[in-house]
């Protein structure tokens, strides 16, 4: 064991001073920029004191002296002005939740003691995100000081961010083990020249973003432009560095890091990307319906260990991983699982969807037993109904066979009958994209209070979510609505601690445009703390927020053709679930699904190859025969929304 820990120290010590070597070497841009600055006042002072001792006389003398005189003076105001902007602008924040010592003392004791087995300085606090990463972020700028709350110096450390999925997924030990190359970086971070080359470069990608807020009138902005490109010059010049002192720094935190849980953090990277791969379907298959819908899922970290368990139940490869769910899971060292979780959530739907900062009447938290009616059977009903206002736009006769009327209300027969006989869909997908359009335009923005409006609000105590506990195992079949244990009662009656708009940012490395991207809409907000009432369960989370607007969208736009699918299989669902039993449910991988049968033994059905033939081929048949086979009957109206 001991020639292993001198070589980790050696790769740890190589690393190190590589790391502070670089450092350095972007300190030298910024002073060489600062040389380049000072340079014609230096000619200056050496004219005039020529000028002075009479050894620099005469007219052309004069004249040189004048020019280059006021040549320095615009230099140096020029540069005094792009220092000013660099050193006072804002970087940009991840958006996160706060988790103070107080609602996760067992959480801040593991971490602290993971710093001491490790000798680098403790984070100075832990905050959540809805992703599945984890990583440093130097929060001492001033202008990330919320007025009414307490701020660490200058030289405090830096914030441990953690992906709120591997709380949830993930065991203690796992989670410590993950996390010990992370709080290893702190050593580095403690340097005095690190930390002052990170400081530069996030000043220098802060003041390119600054032309972009949209606070700024004409003349500021044409300045900040003007400094704007004077900072992306010096980026370009420290990039190379800068990136390979990170990598310098990464190298000496894992090289420290192998002396904790180094057999462990083995295993528990093969849970990072399963907890991944699970987050993301979790995302796009099953949150993002709800999210179009105006509902947000208020427990998607709990609903992530029933997303895995239900793939481990199906992968065989994955066998293993429901063992481990009798340990202890990492969700435990918090003392509100249920009301962080239902923060986090919020927060994923505004990062990723662009919904409101506070609940409304259109933008509500939908439990995971109400998901089934709230969500997909509203969704299904929607679309149905936005299908035959196309249908109408087109002047798609509404009657039926032989000229028949069709009894009261829309029907699927209606479908079938006009995409097998239309000389294709795209018509019919154009009209239906015209439609949404249509609705998403009429549809009002919540209102946006300035920022001198806003204060801080919080949830009184009866409102507060209930505690949730640790996640169990999930329902053996992921087909029907099921609820996770951190779930004690419907989340739809909780009004969550959540906070007004706030500014937070990406970390270190991240490309420019996107860094101005997150900066501007960062800008359009501003911070508020959840006032949390004495009596209640727990202190309520702080909320980083974003922009209302959607920052880090899931998915691409649907096409036409993708939406014309999920209108003709909303459809036949309704019809199915109208006229043959069936009841919308919710798979945990794959989202919205149509089950049939009885209730103690529903099966999912899938009508996605009779869509496909009516879309594409313009043939009925297929889904004609599986509509008969379930004894689904298109000729009776359906119920819309």
């Amino acid at each position: 064991m001991g020639v292993p820990r001198a070589g980790g120290a050696l790769g740890e010590e190589r690393g190190a001073r590589a790391a502070h070597a670089l450092a350095v070497a972007v300190l030298r841009v910024r002073g060489r920029a600062l040389a380049v600055a000072l340079l014609p006042a230096a000619v200056a002072v050496v004219l005039l004191t020529g000028g002075f001792t009479g050894q620099l006389a005469g007219g052309g003398w004069d004249a040189a002296r004048w020019v280059v005189s006021g040549l320095a003076a615009v230099v140096l105001l020029g540069a005094a002005g792009v220092g000013a902007v660099i050193a006072r602008a804002r970087p940009a924040l991840t958006p996160t939740v706060e988790i103070t010592e107080a609602s996760a003392p067992d959480l801040y004791r593991m971490v602290r003691d993971l710093a001491s087995r490790l000798s680098v300085p403790a984070p100075s606090a832990i905050a959540l995100t809805p992703d599945c990463d984890s990583w440093l972020e130097d929060r001492t700028h001033r202008a990330h000081r919320v007025s009414g709350r307490p701020h660490g110096p200058s030289d405090a450390a830096p914030v441990l961010v953690i992906g709120s999925p591997f709380l949830w997924w993930m065991r203690v030990g796992e989670l410590r083990a993950v996390l010990a190359p992370v709080v290893a970086g702190t050593g580095s971070s403690a340097d005095p020249d690190i930390a002052a080359a990170r400081r530069f470069v996030r000043g220098l990608d802060a003041a390119v973003a600054l032309p972009d807020r949209p606070a700024l009138g004409a003349l500021p902005r044409l300045g900040a432009r003007g400094a704007g490109a004077v900072a992306r010059l010096l980026l370009r010049a420290v990039r190379g560095p800068a990136t390979e002192m990170e990598r310098g720094v990464a190298a000496a935190a894992s090289e420290r890091a192998q002396a904790v849980d180094y057999g462990l953090r083995i295993v528990a990277q093969e849970q990072v990307g399963l907890a991944y791969a699970g987050w993301d379907r979790l995302l796009t298959r099953v949150a993002l319906p709800a999210w179009r819908m105006g509902r947000w899922p208020s427990r998607l970290d709990a609903g992530v260990v029933s997303a895995l368990t239900e793939l481990s139940r199906r992968d065989r490869l994955a066998e293993g991983y429901t063992a481990r769910l009798g340990e202890r899971p990492a969700c435990d060292l918090l003392e509100e699982p249920g009301l962080v979780d239902e923060a986090t959530s919020l927060l994923a739907a505004r990062l990723f969807h662009g919904g409101p900062a506070v609940p409304g009447p259109d933008w509500a938290p939908v439990d995971w037993q109400r998901y089934p009616e709230e969500v997909v059977d509203r969704k299904w009903r929607t679309e149905a109904a936005r299908l035959h206002r196309a249908l109408d736009r087109l002047g798609a006769h509404p009657g039926g066979p032989d000229g028949a009327p069709d009894p009261e209300g829309p029907t699927l027969a209606r479908v079938l009958r006009h995409l097998s006989t239309a000389d294709d869909g795209d018509t019919l997908a154009a009209a239906i994209s015209a439609e949404l359009s249509r609705e998403e335009s009429t549809r009002r923005p919540p209102p946006d209070p300035s920022p001198s409006d806003r204060t801080p609000t919080g949830p009184k105590t009866g409102d507060l979510p209930p505690t949730g506990r640790a996640p169990g195992d999930a329902p053996s079949s992921g087909q029907a609505p099921a609820t996770p244990a951190t779930d004690a009662t419907p989340a739809t009656d909780a009004t969550p601690a959540t906070a007004a708009i706030t500014p937070v940012p990406l970390r270190d490395g991240q490309e420019t445009a996107a860094s101005g991207q997150i900066e501007a809409a960062a800008h359009r907000g501003s911070a508020s703390t959840p006032a949390h009432a004495a009596g209640a369960a727990g202190p309520a989370p702080y909320i980083w927020g974003g922009d209302d607007l959607p920052l880090l969208p899931l998915q691409p736009p649907r096409t036409g053709r993708e939406l014309l699918a999920d209108h003709v299989t909303a459809m036949v669902c309704c019809a199915a679930v109208d006229t043959a039993g069936a009841a919308p449910g919710l798979d945990w991988l794959d989202g919205p699904v149509l089950l049939l049968g009885e209730d103690g033994g529903r099966q999912r059905a899938d009508v996605a190859d009779g869509v496909l033939a009516l879309i594409e081929d313009a043939d009925p048949e297929p889904l004609r025969s599986w509509l008969a086979a379930v004894g689904a009957r298109p000729e009776k109206p359906v119920r819309l929304v």
